[in-house]
C-alpha cells in the first residue's frame, strides 16, 4: 500500500504507546502476546511504520496498559489523523483540547530551532515568568491549577539541562521581546538574566535580532519552532523534522520537506542578521540590569 498520509501522528502515537507499555512493565514481545498480535506488528505500531493504524490494536493496547480515558481519546484521535496529509491541532472532536501534542514532540527532539517575537520560549522560561503568563492566560483557573501548569513547563526544561544528550537549542529573539514586561520589571529582568546565563551552556545558542535589522529575507513570520530528531546513520534523519507554528485558534504542524526547507531558509536569514552570541548575551545582561535597578 502506498503511504500517502502524514507520518507525524503515527510517530507520535507510537511514542506514547511505547511509553505506556514501559510504564506497565511489559516488554514488546510480552505485550504483543497479550494483545494477540505479532511482535513485528507491535514494533511497526510503536515506530509509526504502518500505512494505516488499526484502531482496535490501539484501543486494546490502551486497555492493557491502563491508559487514562482522556489519553485513550487522544491516542485514537492521533490514529484517525494518520491518513491526513497536513494536520492541525484544531482537531475538533478527534483529540481533546487539553491534550498537548507538542510536548511529546519536544521531549523526543534532539535539536530545537526557534524564532520568537513576543515571548521567551517555554523551555527557557523562569517559573515566575511562566506564572505571570499562566495567570493572565487562564484567569478562570485556581491557583493550584496555575501551579500545575508552571510545574509542567519547568519539567519540560530538563531536556536542556540533563547530563545525558541534552537537546541542542538555537533560538533567535526579536529585540522588542526584551523590552516587553511580563509580570513586572523584576520578573522580566530575572528572565533576561536567566537567558544570558543559560546561553553560556555548550548546547544553547541565543541570538538577538535587533530593531534595525528590518525584515531579513523579506519574509515576515511569527513564532515558529523546527524540531529535529537526530540521525540513525550518517546523513539520514531517524525521523523527518517537524515545523511547529502555534496559533490562537489551532496549532499547525508541517512535515513536507519543502515546507521545512523554507522555514530553515527564513531562520537562517534571521540568524545571519542577528547579533552574534557574545553581543546578544551582552545585550541581554544590559537590559536585565535596567529592569533590576
Amino acid at each position: 500500500m502506498q503511504d500517502t498520509g502524514s507520518t507525524l501522528p503515527r510517530r507520535q502515537l507510537g511514542r506514547y504507546l511505547m511509553d505506556w507499555r514501559t510504564r506497565a512493565g511489559l516488554s514488546q514481545p510480552q505485550a504483543a502476546e497479550l494483545l494477540g498480535i505479532g511482535s513485528s506488528s507491535l514494533y511497526r505500531l510503536e515506530h509509526g511504520q504502518n500505512g494505516k493504524v488499526n484502531l482496535s490494536h490501539v484501543e486494546a493496547a490502551c486497555e492493557l496498559y491502563d491508559v487514562p480515558e482522556v489519553h485513550v481519546a487522544a491516542f485514537v484521535g492521533l490514529a484517525k489523523q494518520a491518513n491526513v496529509l497536513s494536520w492541525w491541532h484544531e482537531f475538533g472532536d478527534l483529540i481533546p483540547e487539553t491534550f498537548d501534542v507538542y510536548m511529546g514532540l519536544e521531549a523526543a527532539a534532539q535539536r530545537f530551532i526557534s524564532y520568537h517575537v513576543e515571548l521567551v520560549p517555554g523551555i527557557l522560561q523562569t517559573a515566575d515568568y511562566t506564572r505571570a503568563l499562566v495567570r493572565e492566560g487562564h484567569p478562570e483557573e485556581s491557583p493550584a491549577e496555575h501551579e500545575r501548569r508552571v510545574q509542567m513547563r519547568q519539567y519540560r526544561q530538563m531536556i536542556v539541562t540533563r547530563k545525558r544528550r541534552p537537546v541542542t537549542v538555537d533560538v533567535v529573539l526579536q529585540e522588542s521581546l526584551l523590552r516587553r514586561i511580563i509580570g513586572n520589571a523584576k520578573v522580566t529582568g530575572v528572565q533576561l538574566k536567566r537567558l544570558a546565563d543559560v546561553s553560556t551552556r555548550p548546547n544553547v545558542t541565543v541570538h538577538i535580532l535587533p530593531h534595525d535589522a528590518g525584515i531579513p529575507g523579506g519574509h515576515g513570520t511569527g513564532q515558529f519552532t523546527i524540531l529535529e530528531f537526530g540521525t540513525s546513520r550518517p546523513g539520514k534523519p531517524s525521523e523527518p523534522p517537524v515545523v511547529y507554528v502555534p496559533a490562537y485558534t489551532g496549532d499547525m504542524y508541517l512535515e513536507k520537506p519543502k515546507d521545512v526547507h523554507r522555514y530553515h531558509q527564513v531562520y537562517k536569514a534571521f540568524q545571519d542578521a542577528s547579533l552574534d552570541a557574545v553581543d546578544s548575551r551582552g545585550l541581554l545582561r544590559q537590559v536585565a540590569k535596567e529592569f533590576l535597578t
